[in-house]
């Protein structure tokens, strides 16, 4: 069965770390460009950051997170990770990972993060 389960998340207090999983199954995670992306109460989807599949694995982020997250994939362990640091009540949202090739798009569950003021 073709599935990302996401895993992870909670309620944690101003500048606490979170650590968000996304494991694959039944594809080529390896193959597949990797994104979370989240989105906060009454608000639209928003992205987080990409790391793609080429052998350096460029990653990118989106401004407000640039410094606080790390992206990072394990594909021995077919798993795609998000570290998040120096969190911010902004950050409240639920967090979604997705997959995705040229002919391919696959998400995630979602998992909630909500960052206590």
């Amino acid at each position: 069965e073709v599935q990302l389960v996401q895993s992870g998340g909670g309620l944690v207090q101003t500048g606490g770390s979170l650590r968000l999983s996304c494991e694959a199954s039944g594809f080529a995670f390896g193959t597949y460009v990797m994104t979370w992306v989240r989105q906060a109460p009454g608000k639209g989807p928003e992205w987080v950051s990409t790391i793609n599949n080429d052998e350096g694995g460029s990653i990118y982020y989106t401004d407000s997170v640039k410094g606080r997250f790390t992206i990072s994939r394990d594909n021995a362990k077919n798993t795609l990770y998000v570290q998040m640091t120096s969190l911010k009540p902004e950050d409240t949202a639920v967090y979604y990972c997705s997959a995705m090739n040229a002919w391919d798009t696959l998400g995630g569950q979602g998992t909630q993060v909500t960052v206590a003021s």
